[in-house]
């Protein structure tokens, strides 16, 4: 049995350097717990950019402008030191942590941004870095289209685990490259929320059967800093939930075994039996005896524009069959 945590709690929204101090405390406060998993949401640094859902493009020009420029400042550099103090974190505690973030490309433009969840093993050493394939609606003003470098699983003390950010988590062939390989614990950080989004949790648990963990985005209207632009339009009621969270952990089959946590700031703990994975496919493995490799074959592009470092997993070139 494996202790893992779900950290459902605001980052400092727009604020690089406060946040990951934040996730530092998380992880220090859920390894106290025993936990050896830790896992943050979507976009936790600086913050999930939810004031694109209520700007429009065109009009709001000089406002989406500006919130741009500090999201440009406030992304991550994977190059550089600035996630040092969570590496530090992971390997003093030995503890694996998933988390999302802005990431600002300095190999490229240096303009663009990705929507990018990394996993960071106990060693302190990152893992992988996953890019969100396709920003969704009006995501697209903010983030580049990603490419599958990172659409991987990574063996850890707590299993096989692997990651789709939000709505990634609807494209079948996605989920289907991670299954592929192996996954043991399947992690879906998202801004997305509410029962609709549950069942696609409790869905994925059955199809796959594998352990699910829904990492949703909790966001209150006091989140937003003083100084954001708009504030008193885009958030005129300061008791409004933004985002709820329900962030939940689902066992092999489907079942909620914790969460979901809704409208409230927390840490969401499960213990969770690997070996639940290999027995639940008894009948359902669809990747394995429930497959049909002579009529299907999924290839995946692994090396588009990726750094060579990320291109060494279990099906290395281009074509994952099955």
């Amino acid at each position: 049995m494996s202790k893992i945590a779900v950290i459902q709690k605001a980052p400092v929204v727009l604020n690089r350097d406060a946040s990951i101090a934040r996730a530092v405390e998380r992880v220090d406060q859920a390894a106290a717990e025993g936990a050896r998993l830790v896992v943050f949401t979507e976009a936790f640094i600086p913050g999930y950019p939810a004031w694109i859902w209520r700007l429009r493009p065109g009009s709001d020009w000089g406002t989406n402008e500006a919130l741009h420029k500090r999201l440009l400042e406030n992304a991550v550099d994977l190059k550089s030191a600035q996630l040092d103090a969570l590496y530090q974190a992971a390997r003093r505690h030995q503890v694996t942590v998933v988390c999302g973030m802005h990431e600002r490309d300095h190999d490229s433009s240096r303009a663009t941004l990705y929507n990018t969840a990394v996993i960071i093993g106990p060693d302190g050493t990152l893992r992988n870095r996953h890019r969100k394939l396709m920003p969704t609606n009006p995501e697209r003003m903010v983030w580049g289209t990603g490419d599958a470098s990172g659409l991987r699983t990574v063996d850890t003390p707590v299993g096989r685990i692997g990651t789709l950010i939000c709505w990634e988590n609807y494209m079948p062939l996605s989920r289907y490259a991670l299954y592929a390989q192996g996954i043991d614990i399947y992690i879906a950080t998202t801004y997305d929320s509410g029962d609709d989004w549950l069942c696609s949790m409790q869905h994925i648990a059955r199809e796959a059967g594998c352990w699910v963990i829904n990492s949703g985005n909790l966001l209150h209207a006091t989140d937003m800093p003083d100084d954001l632009e708009e504030r008193a339009t885009l958030y005129p009621d300061a008791d409004e939930w933004v985002n709820s969270g329900d962030s939940a952990v689902i066992a092999p089959g489907g079942q909620l075994v914790a969460g979901p946590l809704h409208n409230e700031e927390g840490i969401v703990y499960a213990d969770i039996d690997i070996e639940r994975a290999s027995t639940a496919r008894r009948t359902l493995d669809v990747v394995g005896h429930y497959s049909r490799p002579d009529i299907f074959t999924l290839q995946v592009n692994t090396s588009a524009y990726a750094p060579a470092q990320f291109l060494q997993h279990p099906q290395s070139g281009t074509e994952a069959t099955r």
